[in-house]
């Protein structure tokens, strides 16, 4: 089942064409990555994909929903039910918990507090913090706060969790463990990750490796 499908991707700011008619496809339950050097086009496509931003031209379909018709009131909505974000900077709220923060899409979306604290909890527990539920993040380590901001992506349950250089600011052994995590989630929940990375073994674990060089999807 194709849960992703861009067509003919083109985007520029200002007189910079950044893609110039990118092809995308994903699968449900896939792993694929996004490699090209720095000022390739990576964290745009990434970010036309999660609705961050819209293509110039070109057709994207996410979950089976053609995404170009909707308004920015529908993206919004589209976007926390349907779409994870994992960045490298995790992003978490410091005054809450992590409990709390990885409940914050849940509310969002109309979940009742009974709801999205089982699943929370649920989550965090599948990834190793269930003895850190209460701790904010000045009390978590890098890796802690990375598994947290993963378990908000997935509170919705979203067609599809994009990862922004995930373990960009994590050490070796933290991002080894952070790419095994995806893996685990996928056979656990089956999940679907586009990650965009300069990590190579990252990219080579992943189920297809894809290149962009200058706008241009390479493979």
């Amino acid at each position: 089942m194709e849960i992703i499908s861009g067509k003919k991707l083109i985007k520029s700011y200002g007189s910079l064409q950044v893609l110039k008619g990118v092809d995308i496809s994903v699968q449900k339950a896939e792993i694929v990555s996004i490699v090209g050097a720095s000022g390739a086009g990576k964290s745009t496509l990434l970010h036309i994909i999660g609705t961050l931003d819209r293509p110039d031209s070109g057709q994207l379909t996410v979950g089976g929903k053609e995404v170009s018709r909707l308004s920015e009131r529908e993206l919004a909505r589209f976007r926390n039910k349907h779409i994870g974000f994992v960045f490298q900077f995790h992003h978490l709220l410091p005054e809450f918990t992590a409990l709390e923060n990885v409940c914050i899409p849940a509310y969002l979306l109309g979940r009742t507090e009974a709801d999205a604290t089982r699943e929370a909890t649920e989550l965090l527990g599948f990834l190793g913090l269930s003895d850190r539920l209460t701790h904010k993040p000045s009390q978590l380590s890098g890796g802690e706060q990375q598994r947290v901001a993963v378990a908000r992506a997935l509170i919705n349950r979203p067609d599809v969790v994009l990862a922004d250089e995930p373990s960009g600011n994590l050490d070796s052994d933290n991002s080894r463990e952070l790419h095994h995590l995806f893996f685990q989630l996928r056979d656990q929940y089956r999940q679907t990750f586009v990650i965009v990375t300069h990590n190579e073994e990252l990219a080579n674990m992943s189920d297809r490796k894809l290149v962009i060089k200058d706008g241009v999807m390479l493979a």
